[in-house]
C-alpha cells in the first residue's frame, strides 16, 4: 500500500472543495468541477485544477467523487465522459456522498470487474469541519479497498467507522443517520417557533435547553440559525435545505422498502418539500422554521 497516494478530487462543491484543501496539505491532488469558478478555487488553493474528469482520475490511486446522487454517480463512472476506463488497476473511487443503498453493490460490481475498488464512505459535518479534517466518515468496503483509502480517510475524519465489508453498508448506516438528523432539525425549528410564539427569550431558551435532557447537536448547531432565518437576510449557507429534501427521501424509500412505518421520518420530509415549494430550497436547512413561523414575533 502507497502511504502517500496521489488523489483526485471530482466535485468541487461545498464539501469536496474543503476536503480537496485539507488533503492537498499532505497529498498530490488533482481536482475538476464542472463550474468554472469552482476549479478557481480550487487553484487558489494549490489545487492543480483538470480540464475533465478523466483528466483529474489518470494516474490517481484514491478518487474521492463528490455527487449529488446515484445517478450523477453512475454518469462520472460510466458515461460518455465517465472515469471507470481512466483508472489504473488497483485504484479505488470513494464515494463520500449520501446517495442511498440501492444500485451501490451494482456499481461496486461493474468497478470491481476493471480491478478497482469502491469504498463506500458517506460523510457528515459541514464544509467547516471537513476543512479542518473533523468529519464522521462510515465505511462499508472490501479490507483491501480500504486499505488503499484508508491515508486519505484519516486525513478527513476525526471519527472514521468502519461498518462492514460491503459496498452499500457505508450508506445503509449514513440514511439511519439522516433519519435522526432530518427530524431533530424539524423539531428544533418548531421548538423554537412555539417558544417565540409564547413571548420567550429566545436566546435564554436555547441555553436553558441546551443544558438539559432536550439537548442535541441539531438544536445546538442549529438553533441560533434558525434565529437568524428569520432575519432579512437569512442565515448563512452551511447545509443547503433542498439537500435534506434528498436525504430524507432516501430515507422514506428506506423505510418502504424495510416495510418499516416511520411516520416521524414522513412528517419531517413533508416539512423539508413545504419549505422547497416555499423557495427555500437553496436557503440554510434552519430556515425550515419559517414553515412553523413565517417570522419573529418577539
Amino acid at each position: 500500500m502507497n502511504e502517500n497516494p496521489s488523489v483526485a478530487v471530482l466535485g468541487l462543491g461545498a464539501m469536496g472543495l474543503p476536503m480537496a484543501e485539507r488533503l492537498a496539505e499532505t497529498f498530490t491532488v488533482r481536482g475538476f468541477d464542472i463550474a468554472p469558478a469552482r476549479l478557481g478555487l480550487a487553484a487558489e488553493a494549490g489545487i492543480a485544477p483538470a480540464g475533465s474528469a478523466a483528466e483529474a482520475a489518470t494516474g490517481a490511486q484514491v478518487v474521492l467523487v463528490a455527487v449529488r446522487d446515484s445517478a450523477q454517480l453512475a454518469d462520472v463512472l460510466f458515461g460518455d465522459a465517465g472515469i471507470a476506463d481512466s483508472l489504473a488497476e488497483g485504484a479505488v473511487v470513494v464515494l463520500t456522498s449520501t446517495v442511498g443503498t440501492e444500485g451501490v453493490a451494482d456499481v461496486a460490481v461493474s468497478l470491481a470487474q476493471r480491478g478497482i475498488g469502491l469504498v463506500d464512505a458517506p460523510l457528515s459535518g459541514g464544509p467547516a469541519r471537513a476543512r479542518e479534517g473533523d468529519l464522521l466518515i462510515v465505511v462499508g468496503a472490501h479490507p483491501a479497498a480500504l486499505a488503499v483509502a484508508r491515508p486519505v480517510l484519516e486525513v478527513l475524519a476525526s471519527t472514521l467507522t468502519i461498518v462492514g465489508e460491503r459496498a452499500g453498508d457505508g450508506q445503509a448506516l449514513k440514511t439511519v443517520n439522516q433519519l435522526l438528523c432530518g427530524v431533530h432539525i424539524a423539531a428544533a425549528a418548531e421548538a423554537l417557533a412555539l417558544a417565540d410564539r409564547l413571548g420567550l427569550d429566545l436566546d435564554r431558551t436555547l441555553e436553558a435547553l441546551q443544558a438539559g435532557a432536550a439537548a442535541s447537536f441539531m438544536l445546538g448547531n442549529r438553533g441560533p440559525r434558525m434565529l437568524q432565518a428569520w432575519d432579512d437576510e437569512g442565515a448563512e449557507v452551511l447545509s443547503r435545505l433542498d439537500i435534506f429534501v434528498k436525504d430524507m427521501g432516501i430515507v422514506g424509500a428506506a423505510t418502504r422498502r424495510a416495510g418499516l412505518p416511520a411516520p416521524l421520518a414522513a412528517a419531517a420530509e413533508q416539512s423539508y418539500l413545504l419549505a422547497q415549494a416555499q423557495g427555500l430550497g437553496e436557503s440554510d436547512d434552519s430556515s425550515v422554521i419559517r414553515i412553523s413561523a413565517p417570522a419573529r414575533r418577539t
